[in-house]
């Protein structure tokens, strides 16, 4: 799971520095399949990120989100984002 969140990290950095691929990541929106174009462009970057691996953090992140709900939430709250989202907003 470090990885995938060094991956992130680095991935991050590289879009704050370069405007094309900030560009790039935030249209991945509006591809047909978001997550997937999202993950070739990252690893085109150098950022090998897997959609598997993306998929497994979100349900890590969600599972420790209702870990911590107040008497323990016993599905996700709908408008919590995963991290795809989170990402994107982030930039």
């Amino acid at each position: 799971m470090d990885d995938i969140n060094e991956m992130l990290g680095k991935l991050r950095s590289l879009a704050f520095k370069d405007k094309k691929l900030r560009a790039e990541l935030i249209a991945t929106q509006n591809a047909a399949e978001p997550m997937e174009e999202f993950c070739r462009i990252a690893t085109e970057n150098g950022c090998p990120i897997d959609m598997g691996e993306l998929l497994v953090l979100n349900e890590r992140l969600w599972g420790e989100m209702l870990k911590s709900s107040n008497g323990g939430a016993t599905f996700p709250i709908e408008d919590w984002a995963d991290a795809y989202e989170m990402f994107i907003m982030g930039l």
